[in-house]
């Protein structure tokens, strides 16, 4: 079932390749985008702040699940572009027995810590329960996300995006069917919302699973290949363990931004948590690029195809700028009406959220070209270059300069919104410059004779 993603034409295979895993971020970030929409139809700010807090956190550990994840998806494109179907074996069993640990010690460490997130987030008084309740269940869920996540990126790392599209899909629609009964008729508010999201992730880990056994992977796993083994672990963790801390920094930035917000009163929670959101759901396209380049230039790499790898990454480049650049003007124009979607019947929320909507969008322009080059350094097992510039970028300039914008300017939300598209320009202009650098140590004469000699070493085992 694995799709060989060195040959035919590049964009071609792109395109294949990054739409079905767009539209299955699409659909997984639509879990916390309906529960918003439907809580502000049938509740007031209390409810929306409370949901828009909780989806954070979630949102957080979603991406920090999904990057160890493409630690696996990596290592398997380049065993696949390699041929080393052992590697591949290994792969797929370590990866199970590494995210089951995670999904177990996560669970407990964060239900223990539940009220101490919420009061470091200074969630609003009105809101604090119903957080609580929606965050609650939504931890209970942790091991349905982990599953469904390494599911997905063993199918992503053999080069098949689709099959996880159709698992998150028939949970998108049970997600909105229990959303609309628990938050309407039902009254249960936040804890409807999350009730509705837990029980559709399951349902999606159900149908992967099936899928799963009842497809021939071609490489038939033993007991013996789930003994964990520390180079297997290290090469997922080499990649994916720099990726999660890279996400996790820029959702605690964004967590850091939501708490400084929430000192300012529920109205402005509620603004900038309906926003975050909208820009969560903007980023799933730069997010699918970043798993694209990865995929792909890992295959060519493993294959020795590196020039291949380096087209994938400018094409991707063209699709980011294009779309951030459409989305901003989008945002300018039609700010408050995008707002009332899920506002009706606040206005102040609308206002003040437009004016963080208008200068938070151009994030979507300069986190589209960092993101891309992300994807491409974790290609070549360099994926801790993105990690350190997030860290100074995060530290440095999205948190100060929100900080100050609050205080300086308290009266509106607009210069606080240009705090994330700074610390994204700075990392992407460093992306650029690295990249110049670096470019000629990725598949130099050394790199594709290691290569040549590790086909051999293959060679010699087969005989």
């Amino acid at each position: 079932m694995e799709q060989n993603l060195t040959k035919g034409s590049i964009f071609h295979n792109l395109i294949l390749f990054s739409l079905p895993y767009l539209l299955s971020c699409f659909l997984q970030s639509f879990y916390g985008l309906a529960d918003l929409f439907i809580t502000g139809q049938f509740n007031g700010a209390d409810a929306i702040s409370a949901v828009s807090i909780g989806s954070q956190v979630t949102h957080m550990l979603t991406l920090v699940i999904t990057g160890l994840a493409m630690g696996t998806t990596v290592t398997l494109a380049r065993a696949i572009g390699s041929g080393d179907k052992r590697l591949m074996k290994r792969t797929i069993a370590n990866t199970v027995v590494l995210f089951t640990i995670f999904s177990v010690i996560t669970t407990l460490v964060l239900l223990l810590s539940l009220e101490n997130i919420l009061t470091l987030l200074s969630t609003p008084a009105e809101a604090f329960r119903q957080a609580e309740d929606y965050l609650k269940i939504c931890f209970l869920g942790i091991p349905f996300i982990t599953a469904y996540n390494v599911i997905s990126a063993v199918f992503r790392g053999m080069g098949d995006s689709r099959r996880p599209m159709y698992f998150i899909a028939a949970g998108g629609v049970i997600n909105i069917v229990l959303d609309v009964i628990l938050i309407g008729p039902l009254k249960m508010g936040a804890a409807g919302a999350a009730l509705a999201t837990t029980i559709s992730q399951a349902c999606s880990v159900i149908f992967a699973v099936s899928a799963l056994r009842n497809i021939n992977l071609g490489i038939p796993l033993h007991k013996y290949d789930f003994i964990p083994r520390k180079t297997t672990l290290w090469k997922i963790l080499q990649v994916g363990m720099p990726i999660a801390l890279q996400e996790g920094l820029i959702q605690i930035s964004f967590l850091i931004i939501t708490a400084i917000a929430n000192q300012r009163g529920v109205t402005v929670s509620a603004s900038v948590g309906i926003v975050e959101k909208i820009i969560s759901f903007l980023f799933l396209v730069p997010s699918a690029m970043m798993s694209s380049v990865s995929a792909i230039a890992a295959q060519n790499a493993g294959a020795g195809r590196h020039e291949r790898g380096r087209k994938t990454l400018f094409y991707t480049l063209g699709i980011c700028l294009i779309f951030g650049l459409s989305v901003s003007r989008i945002c300018q124009l039609w700010a408050e009406s995008i707002l009332r979607l899920f506002s009706k019947g606040e206005p102040a929320v609308v206002t003040m959220g437009a004016q963080y909507l208008r200068t938070y969008v151009f994030d979507c322009v300069f986190s589209g070209i960092q993101f891309c080059f992300s994807g491409y350094f974790c290609a070549y097992g360099k994926s801790y270059i993105s990690f350190l510039q997030n860290v100074v970028s995060v530290f440095f300039i999205r948190i100060p300069g929100a900080y100050f914008a609050t205080v300086l300017f308290p009266d509106t939300l607009a210069p606080m919104g240009l705090a994330s598209p700074a610390g994204s320009l700075f990392s992407a202009v460093l992306s650029i410059l690295i990249f110049i650098k670096l470019r000629r140590y990725m598949g130099t004469p050394l790199e594709r004779k290691n290569i040549s000699k590790h086909a051999s070493e293959l060679q010699k085992q087969a005989v």
